[in-house]
């Protein structure tokens, strides 16, 4: 989960109340390092709109029910999601996840999207504090560093 400045030093409630009636838009590999930085190499997969307000009650294990104003939504290309970012009603970009069906903090139905098949969202799973990104350009490409406390995530050199 990364946050856009706007809402870095937010609470969770203030983040959930931010998405009623915003979006979350699910895309396919290409993550931007930032929540502010523009999407330039991701496909848009499907468009989820949230209701208000966007969440049902919180269960016990910290996930998130999220309510959507038409659920399915319908895939509009192929492909296989690798995260999201939800906007506001106002279209700000509020946070951006990881998705999968796996280790992703949001769950789908499904593993790949085929335009006109319905996708669902079985959960949100959120983390605060949220993860930042540190990236720099080296002569070998560019190295991403996170405060997360998975290893594997910690550091990342894509060329």
């Amino acid at each position: 989960m990364r946050l856009s400045a706007k809402f870095a030093s937010a609470t969770l409630e203030e983040i959930k109340s931010a998405l009623d009636g915003g979006k979350m838009v699910i895309y396919s590999t290409g993550r931007p390092p930032h929540a502010d930085h523009p999407v330039t190499r991701s496909a848009v997969l499907a468009t989820f709109t949230f209701a208000s307000p966007a969440f049902a009650p919180s269960d016990a294990d910290e996930s998130l029910k999220p309510l959507f104003a038409d659920e399915p939504t319908l895939a509009v290309a192929v492909g296989a999601p690798g995260w999201a970012r939800a906007l506001s009603a106002e279209g700000a970009t509020v946070v951006d996840f990881s998705v999968g069906p796996g280790a992703g903090e949001v769950k789908l139905d499904a593993v790949s999207t085929t335009p006109g098949l319905p996708l669902k969202v079985t959960r949100i799973a959120t983390s605060l504090p949220a993860e930042n990104v540190e990236w720099s350009k080296t002569e070998f490409g560019h190295v991403f560093v996170t405060n997360a406390d998975n290893a594997y995530r910690k550091l990342s050199v894509r060329g």
